[in-house]
């Protein structure tokens, strides 16, 4: 658990504590420290649960790319072998396809000279 949430959950409990205790003996004073105690411990504590949520998503992100990377070359295998297959059973979409990209990569070239 983040130390920011602890400390939020704490704060707010205090001042929820000390809220209800000068709303019970009618200390204004009491009654307000208590209610922004209450809110800045919310915060914090909201503020502890967005730096987990980021450290958990940046661990997934990491496992995501080791995986990629182990895995790169299976990837790229599997992935040359559907490209094989298609071109095998379909020749003529092929080479229509590679005609195609070739031609706008000669435009893209040719618009930047």
């Amino acid at each position: 658990m983040d130390r920011n949430r602890f400390e939020g959950a704490a704060r707010e409990l205090g001042g929820r504590v000390q809220g209800a205790f000068g709303d019970a003996v009618g200390s204004d004073r009491n009654s307000a420290e208590g209610r922004l105690k209450q809110a800045e411990g919310a915060a914090q504590n909201l503020y502890g649960q967005g730096r987990e949520a980021l450290r958990e998503a940046t661990h997934e992100a990491s496992k995501y790319a080791a995986d990629l990377y182990e895995n790169a070359g299976a990837y790229a295998q599997e992935g040359g072998k559907v490209v094989r297959r298609q071109v095998h059973e379909n020749p003529l979409s092929a080479l229509l396809l590679a005609g195609l990209l070739g031609f706008l990569l000669g435009l893209s070239v040719r618009d930047r000279h």
